[in-house]
């Protein structure tokens, strides 16, 4: 290989190379290079004595250099081209600059010739390829750059590469290169190396040579092979760039080598061990791990716990108090977290992760602060239909049912009796830790009347009470809050039939009654209405009106005037009910 470090620094012209050589046979002429000796240098020209009548001055520019360095001093030896003996002054006139241009053409076709390879630096990017300095100008198309089309080309200014010349026309001022013919040379000669090094399991340096979405082409030397994108980690990976670029170098592991196909698979994961042959014995379940959060789904977090392994942290795992629907409500991609290790299947590769556990259990510290049957105060958090959650901190919620409202069997929508944002009184009845939940009452703050209620009345005692509610089979009294007891119908004088119940027994209307069955374990109270005579000689308001009908001898005895008789007693009794009522 032959470098040419000359610079050319004017304009190329036409001339012929062929008539200069055979000029300089017949001795010394115009258009010719001779030898002479510096014998003075001034600021704009550099004297050369050849040997002629008279000296030739050459510009001092000539002989500097790129960086402005003057490369002469007298007495030196010094190449010089003579353009003509006289000019119009009479002055020889002299070239150092076509001097060394006719030496670098005759060098480079020396070079053509042998088929040798020559030195240059890319200079600028052209029409069609790119400018050389190999001492002269010369061509590269973008065609023989390299082996494979180069998309930019513009990051090869200012490299030097080695060349072959591909043409050489010094009439014409065309020299044409090309760096992908020593390329080729080059890669058939690593191809054959790298294929006596292609076995299966054997280690092998490479570069990146393209990308796909599935895996990347690696430069074995002269041999392509695939490194699969699932092999390309034990981890997690979206696409292969991730890891590389083209032109990175690579090691790669051979997993398959086909000679006949020339197809080579290779490995990167496979040169370390497989994590997962150790995940239980490293991992055992309640480990406490740290790890990144790597990717985010609908029903959970994963999270990376070393390289190529990874864990779920469900959105149930996520939060002792909150009802987590989108995990990136919690966690971003990215975070550090800490989480517990809940289950481990090295066959599916799968292991369970649970951030709440490595944190307190407010569940549980409820439960250790306020235990069972301590009185508390909350806020009313939601209202429903079947009950009332009362807040008794932040996430903690606990539920009092409609039945734990009231001692009274005649249950009242919440909404009637509370309001949300209420703060309220509650007891707290049961706490289930493991599932979180949290039972409380409101009528427990009070005595459960039913529990004393034998020591207060007696079957055949005589008792008054307020009608409640009036069903087709009978008539409910409260007789004290939360104690209701049902008059049967079969209770009830035959004169008031079922229809007229509600006539003859308004609600809030005041009744009195005997106590025929009484079971406080039941919570059962059965009254009876008939022939009920009160102990300060008071009757039931029909009896009462029958009665008083009968005085005033309006009944003769037949049926169509008892008849009638029991029809005025039952209007009269009807407002007599009301009339207690409204009072």
């Amino acid at each position: 290989m032959t470098q040419i470090n000359r610079s050319i620094t004017f304009s190329d012209e036409a001339f012929d190379f062929d008539a200069m050589l055979a000029n300089s046979l017949q001795g010394v002429g115009e258009q010719e290079i001779v030898k002479g000796k510096v014998t003075k240098i001034t600021k704009d020209f550099v004297t050369v004595d050849f040997g002629y009548k008279s000296e030739g001055q050459v510009p001092t520019q000539e002989f500097f250099d790129e960086e402005g360095t003057l490369h002469v001093q007298i007495g030196d030896e010094a190449e010089i081209y003579i353009e003509r003996f006289e000019d119009e002054n009479g002055q020889v006139v002299v070239s150092k600059d076509k001097a060394d241009k006719l030496r670098v053409w005759a060098e480079v076709g020396t070079i053509f010739e042998s088929e040798g390879t020559i030195s240059g630096v890319i200079t600028a990017r052209i029409k069609g390829g790119l400018s050389v300095d190999i001492g002269i100008k010369a061509f590269l198309p973008g065609s023989q750059v390299d082996l494979r089309p180069v998309r930019n080309l513009d990051k090869l200014i200012n490299e030097r590469f080695d060349f072959k010349i591909l043409k050489y026309n010094p009439k014409r001022g065309n020299i044409v290169l090309s760096r992908r013919a020593i390329l080729e040379v080059d890669r058939a000669e690593q191809r054959k190396k790298t294929l006596q090094l292609l076995q299966e399991n054997a280690i092998i340096k490479g570069f990146v040579k393209n990308i796909t979405d599935y895996g990347i082409f690696v430069d074995l030397g002269g041999v392509d092979g695939l490194l699969h994108i699932t092999d390309m980690t034990w981890g997690r990976i979206v696409h292969p760039s991730d890891m590389y670029s083209i032109g990175d170098e690579i090691e790669v592991m051979v997993l398959k080598y086909d000679a006949v196909e020339e197809k080579v698979s290779l490995g990167l994961k496979q040169k370390q061990a497989n994590p997962w042959d150790n995940v239980i014995s490293k991992y055992p379940i309640g480990t406490e791990v740290s790890g990144k959060v790597v990717s985010l789904t609908n029903y959970g977090a994963f999270v990376e716990i070393e390289e190529g392994v990874e864990g779920l942290i469900h959105v149930s795992e996520m939060s002792w108090t909150k009802k987590v629907r989108q995990p990136s409500s919690v966690v971003n991609l990215g975070d550090e977290v800490t989480a517990i290790i809940k289950e481990v299947d090295t066959e599916q590769r799968r292991i369970s992760l649970s951030m709440k556990e490595a944190m307190s259990n407010p569940w549980k510290e409820i439960a250790d602060s306020r235990p069972v049957n301590s009185v508390v105060k909350g806020k009313i958090r939601n209202i429903t239909d079947f009950g009332i959650f009362v807040g008794l901190e932040e996430g903690i919620d606990g539920l009092v049912h409609i039945s734990d409202m009231s001692w009274s069997q005649r249950q009242k929508n919440p909404a009637e009796l509370y309001h949300k944002g209420d703060e309220i009184e509650v007891k707290i009845l049961n706490i289930d830790v493991d599932n979180q939940r949290l039972s409380l009452g409101i009528k427990q703050l009070e005595p459960d009347p039913w529990e004393t209620l034998e020591s207060q009345i007696n079957v055949g005692d005589i008792i008054q009470g307020q009608v409640v509610h009036v069903a087709d089979f009978g008539v409910f009294v409260e007789i004290t809050p939360g104690v209701e007891g049902l008059v049967h119908v079969s209770e009830i004088d035959t004169e008031v039939s079922k229809k007229s119940l509600s006539q003859f027994y308004p609600i809030h209307s005041e009744v009195q009654a005997k106590v025929i069955n009484l079971n406080s374990d039941e919570r059962r109270l059965g009254l009876s209405v008939t022939g009920i005579v009160g102990d300060d000689g008071e009757v039931r308001p029909l009896d009462e009106a029958m009665d008083k009908l009968k005085g005033d001898g309006q009944a003769t005895g037949t049926e169509e005037e008892e008849e009638r008789l029991r029809q005025e007693a039952q209007a009269a009794a009807v407002a007599a009910a009301a009339a207690q009522a409204e009072e």
